[in-house]
């Protein structure tokens, strides 16, 4: 193999490793702002029109103390991860049905791994892990 064609694959292969390629957390927390509204994060997080999601990874749906949740929502059996939330976040009402949550959704699944890079960061006291 030609030298110049090895040195390009190997650049091809460290291009497709870097963190560049991964999940980006600014751009999640762009993707934020779709959120925020009803959502909060951080350490002065609170519930309002939805329940504040701090810790959410490993947490199961509708249990954040304080806040009023359907009964879908309650009784859906979900246990929040990267690949339920995915597909939670593309079409709330068509995941959990009857759910309060109105929002159409994010479709881009760069952007929802953005944004799940974006919320994981957050343990459950709100601090950045």
């Amino acid at each position: 193999m030609h030298v110049l064609t090895r040195a390009l694959l190997v650049a091809s292969a460290f291009a497709a490793a870097s963190p560049a390629a991964a999940q980006d957390i600014a751009a999640g927390e762009r993707s934020w702002n779709k959120c925020r509204a009803c959502h909060q994060v951080g350490e002065t997080a609170k519930n309002g029109v939805g329940p504040q999601l701090n810790g959410m990874f490993g947490r199961t749906a509708g249990t954040v103390e304080g806040y009023s949740y359907s009964a879908a929502n309650k009784n859906s059996g979900i246990t929040w991860d990267e690949a339920v939330f995915a597909d939670y976040i593309k079409d709330p009402r068509a995941k959990i049905p009857g759910t309060k949550m109105v929002f159409a959704g994010i479709k881009n699944e760069k952007e929802i791994a953005d944004l799940t890079a974006f919320l994981k960061q957050f343990g459950k006291d709100g601090k950045k892990l």
